[in-house]
């Protein structure tokens, strides 16, 4: 397994993994939240590949000095491999190196069923980022 930074050569792979694991009303907002990211900071979106094909995706960003897991999404057909955990380690190495003052997860209805993951990576409760608003209106 390979977790690397999205490239161009991916959006089509990407998308279509999204499409898979999200429900409809998930994966728009993702679409809007993933190209918003990619114009200010494409390092914090992350792909696992797997054989050459791509098994998950991570969006991540960073606003006032905290960095956010936005969203992150395995095939399921990769599922408990262990792809997650490593997408998260990644994207928390990279919010180190940038000397983020915080980490939080973006604890959206989407991501709710998720939440153990975290939790069993050693986050807790007030890890978890509770709004309303899309990413693109959080962070700037």
């Amino acid at each position: 397994m390979d977790v690397r930074s999205f490239q161009l050569a991916d959006y089509r792979p990407v998308t279509e993994l999204l499409q898979t694991v999200l429900s409809e009303e998930c994966y728009e907002q993702t679409m809007e939240a993933f190209a918003r990211q990619l114009s200010w900071d494409s390092e914090l979106v992350l792909v696992a590949s797997v054989g050459g094909e791509i098994a998950g995706i991570m969006i991540g960003t960073i606003d006032n000095g905290r960095g956010y897991y936005y969203r992150i999404a395995v095939h399921p057909n990769y599922q408990r491999q262990g792809i997650g955990k490593k997408l998260i380690a990644s994207l928390r190495q990279r919010f180190v190196q940038r000397n983020v003052t915080k980490i939080m997860i973006t604890a959206d209805e989407h991501n709710e069923p998720i939440l153990s993951l975290y939790e069993s990576l050693g986050y807790v409760a007030a890890d978890f980022f509770r709004s309303f608003q899309k990413l693109s209106i959080v962070a700037g």
